[in-house]
């Protein structure tokens, strides 16, 4: 089991003739991800390194029958990809592209409430999700990362990468991680995901990492101490960030007295939550505590 992705997720890459849509495409169909097709509109017939290039998302879905969208359209154009897949009956969009204007993930939340609320979105401005062994669809360096039974989400990249890699060095490993983007508007929460992990019964435990700004990692506390019984650990980045200034992703800003590290911590804290205070000890502590547990 699983959670979002496996060896049986059939993906199309949205803009795959372009720079980052054609490495990274290579990259995840040489990591064992079944790449079934590509769109880029006007340059159907091509390939890419064996994967068909289509003009539309439908005309992708109807002849490779993908069931997961890849996204590296320019952002001015990215919201319309995530529609054009939906509406082509896409039931997971992995969008990577930063910098999509806040209204037009409004506008794309909205679209999704109203006619697609089953599907879900990852991202934008993500590194997407693993599963190790069976599927990568994303940008993540896929050698750092182990089969294992420890479920992560993360809004931060580089983190989602140093808490792996730590994991995998104490040969705890991961079930799936899913990098769920830093921007203010999104599809999945830490809440969504934790929920999918906690009915996972190949996850054993569960690691969030979270930031400053916003209040996804208070509302994930909440569902976490209602409903979750499974060890949580946590990381929340920002604890020296200043107030009112925004830090690194653009959903990272403290503003009003709310969304700093602080208070995150905290909450999570009353949830019974195992919060870690410092990056580099992640992987010691969750095998730790595992150990005594």
């Amino acid at each position: 089991m699983s959670i979002l992705v496996n060896k049986d997720t059939r993906v199309v890459v949205q803009g795959i003739t372009g720079k980052e849509g054609s490495f990274h495409a290579t990259q995840c169909k040489a990591y064992g991800t079944h790449v079934v097709a590509g769109v880029t509109p006007g340059k159907a017939g091509q390939s890419v390194e064996g994967i068909p290039v289509f003009n539309t998302v439908e005309d992708a879905v109807r002849e490779s029958k993908a069931n997961c969208s890849l996204i590296f359209v320019p952002p001015a154009f990215a919201g319309d990809a995530i529609v054009e897949a939906l509406d082509a009956g896409i039931e997971l969009v992995v969008c990577i592209t930063e910098g999509i204007p806040v209204k037009d993930m409004m506008m794309v939340k909205d679209y999704m409430k109203k006619n697609y609320p089953e599907a879900k979105l990852i991202g934008p401005n993500c590194p997407g999700v693993i599963t190790p062994n069976e599927a990568k669809v994303g940008i993540m360096p896929g050698h750092i990362f182990k089969r294992g039974n420890i479920g992560i989400v993360s809004r931060s990249g580089t983190l989602t990468y140093e808490a792996s890699y730590q994991l995998t060095q104490y040969g705890l490993g991961q079930s799936t991680a899913v990098g769920i983007g830093g921007d203010p508007v999104h599809g999945l929460s830490h809440k969504d995901v934790i929920a999918l992990f906690n009915e996972d019964p190949e996850t054993e435990a569960i690691l969030m990492i979270g930031e400053i700004g916003g209040t996804a990692e208070e509302e994930a506390a909440e569902f976490i101490k209602e409903y979750v019984r499974k060890p949580v650990f946590a990381y929340i980045a920002g604890i020296t960030a200043p107030p009112g200034r925004r830090m690194g992703h653009a959903g990272a800003i403290i503003s009003g007295g709310k969304g700093t590290a602080q208070a995150k911590m905290q909450a999570l804290k009353e949830a019974g939550v195992h919060v870690i205070e410092n990056p580099a000890f992640i992987g010691r502590i969750v095998s730790e505590t595992l150990g005594r547990l």
